[in-house]
């Protein structure tokens, strides 16, 4: 079983009115077992604050303490969060949601934990109250949601094998692939490898990982997934001399930040990629 500890996790206008911390925590609740998922949920009702608001406050609150946003549907009172893969520690998804009551909403959260996944309660609940006790009515609950409209996780960059980073995708394509480009929308990583191959790509030179075609080509067979996904980046501005000069089967490391993702060609693409000493 794999541990992940819950950090980062688990138009009515009047004065604000703060969500109670007592009242979150009393509301919080855990369900399941860790061998077939837990589930835990918080939720606050606060007052002048509409549903659209609440959600498009999540949203920064949540990018702020590093989680994904991976749907955000902010007139119907639902957004979808997911705590990031760190470690062996698989993600896991966290629903937001808010309903209204009359001039108030009532915001909820809740986490749903893999089966085999350990978390404690007073962790999960630690954390689940903190985002939804940051969530504010009136006036300020307004410019806050404002300041949040397209707020991403702006953690830095994730250092990552290329092979590593390869399977994962092809791991997260298996369960969802539609997911994928929320859940790399925004982010950086370096990237650790090899070179393939160097072509030119539009104004850019794309500089290609060597990456096996497919799990069949591997000595041992990763997971249940058939096809890896191939990983290549699209070297910044000023760094063609560098790409140039790159041969097949060096070893390389690029920072780069996401681009694109095609689900029926097995391939990432990342862009402003320079090298890292």
């Amino acid at each position: 079983m794999s541990v992940v500890p819950l950090v980062g996790l688990v138009a009515a206008l009047a004065l604000p009115a703060a969500a109670s911390a007592a009242s979150c925590e009393e509301s919080f609740a855990q369900k399941g077992n860790p061998l077939s998922g837990t589930r835990f949920s918080a939720e606050v009702t606060v007052d002048a604050l509409t549903v659209p608001v609440a959600i498009r406050q999540l949203r920064g609150i949540a990018a702020t303490r590093g989680y994904d946003i991976l749907s955000e549907e902010a007139d119907d009172g639902s957004m979808l969060l997911e705590q990031p893969r760190s470690g062996s520690a698989r993600p896991f998804p966290i629903i937001a949601t808010a309903q209204a009551e009359q001039a108030a909403a009532r915001v909820k959260l809740e986490a749903k934990l893999p089966a085999g996944m350990l978390a404690g309660a007073g962790g999960a609940r630690t954390e689940l109250c903190a985002m939804l006790n940051a969530v504010k009515g009136g006036p300020e609950g307004i410019a806050a949601a404002e300041r949040s409209q397209g707020a991403v996780s702006s953690a830095g960059p994730v250092v990552i094998d290329a092979l590593v980073l390869s399977q994962q995708i092809a791991q997260e394509a298996d369960t969802n692939a539609a997911s994928i480009p929320s859940r790399y929308q925004g982010k950086t990583f370096t990237i650790k490898g090899r070179v393939a191959h160097v072509a030119k790509d539009g104004g850019a030179y794309r500089i290609a990982y060597d990456i096996p075609n497919s799990t069949n080509d591997l000595a041992i067979r990763f997971g249940k997934f058939r096809f890896l996904t191939q990983i290549s980046c699209l070297a910044a501005k000023g760094q063609g001399a560098y790409a140039l000069s790159l041969r097949t089967g060096q070893g390389i490391k690029l920072t780069g930040q996401y681009k694109d993702y095609d689900p029926a060609r097995h391939v990432m693409w990342f862009e402003g990629c320079r090298p890292v000493d």
